[in-house]
């Protein structure tokens, strides 16, 4: 059963367009993982999808209802949180948690027992009285997270929730999101940290708009990883990717801050002979070579210079 499915969906802004006719589908309980480069189309997907932005074109179901025809139905069985956290920096603890409640009609015993948990997923409980803005990036994380799904939403869209936070919070943070999709919620997920998508049940990678790849993270990596990777550390990696791109057995190359990383075919001579070439043709000195796994980082980039590896 599909929680979210979205057709032909198309956003311009003038001559503009942020969204080109994307199609996908979104399962009930999944972490669907939206991910691309900033800039690409993710926030704008995410506000149709949430009933915010109208579409130039084409239409989605969100929760069973039409973001073009039934606006507000949608909006009541969503959760939505941002990168901003979408809290009142000058608020307590307490009347953050009260207002977002109230807003989605929660009182009494019900606002009572959500504010409970909220406050205990987040670590504050007897802390209700602290401004929200004093709070560490984690903890009002979590708070923020706690407040988009205090009415117990059917979908949560995170768009970009762990940016700006440390790596031991954005872990802890996935966890959270784990736990919520056990209990049957379905969250869509936007992120430009592509290794948290490896927590991701299923993957679409955006650029410039169009959907340009989708599957599971290992339907991923073997759909367009074929062949050996080699990352190899040089002094002086950028001259050594230019030359290295004319030798037939390199399919690709792709630069990781000091190091290389090289797609190879069955051609390869071997570590030695790679070491020869570069100091003798290039004069430039390979200080390590070894063969790693793939990354989702990888196949991006591959999609982005437009080369699948053969």
């Amino acid at each position: 059963m599909n929680s979210i499915e979205i057709s032909h969906l198309t956003k311009k802004f003038g001559n503009f367009v942020s969204v080109d006719n994307i199609s996908f589908n979104v399962k009930k309980g999944e972490i669907f993982g939206f991910l691309g480069a900033n800039g690409a189309g993710k926030s704008t997907t995410i506000r149709m999808l949430c009933g915010i932005l109208a579409p130039t074109s084409g239409d989605a179901t969100v929760n069973g209802f039409s973001i073009t025809k039934e606006t507000e139905k949608v909006k009541k069985s969503i959760g939505y949180m941002s990168q901003k956290f979408s809290l009142y920096d000058d608020l307590t603890v307490g009347e953050n948690i009260d207002f977002f409640g109230g807003v989605y009609g929660l009182y009494g015993a019900q606002l009572k027992a959500r504010k409970e948990w909220t406050l205990e997923i987040s670590d504050l409980k007897g802390k209700e009285n602290l401004l929200t803005g004093s709070l560490p990036g984690g903890i009002k994380q979590r708070l923020a997270l706690g407040t988009a799904v205090i009415h117990k939403p059917a979908i949560l869209f995170l768009d970009e929730p762990t940016s700006g936070v440390d790596p031991i919070s954005r872990r802890n943070f996935w966890d959270l999101i784990n736990t919520l999709s056990s209990d049957g919620t379905t969250l869509l997920v936007t992120t430009h940290y592509l290794e948290e998508a490896e927590f991701c049940h299923n993957i679409m990678l955006i650029n410039a708009g169009k959907i340009i790849a989708g599957g599971t993270s290992k339907e991923l990596k073997s759909k367009f990883i074929k062949g050996k990777i080699l990352e190899i550390e040089s002094n002086n990696p950028v001259t050594l990717m230019e030359d290295f791109t004319a030798l037939p057995f390199i399919n690709d190359i792709s630069i990781f801050g000091k190091k290389l990383h090289l797609f190879v075919n069955e051609l390869y001579p071997g570590d030695e002979q790679l070491r020869k070439i570069a100091y003798t043709k290039y004069e430039s000195e390979i200080i390590s070579v070894n063969q790693i796994t793939p990354t989702l980082e990888d196949v991006f980039i591959h999609l982005l210079e437009g080369s699948h590896v053969k």
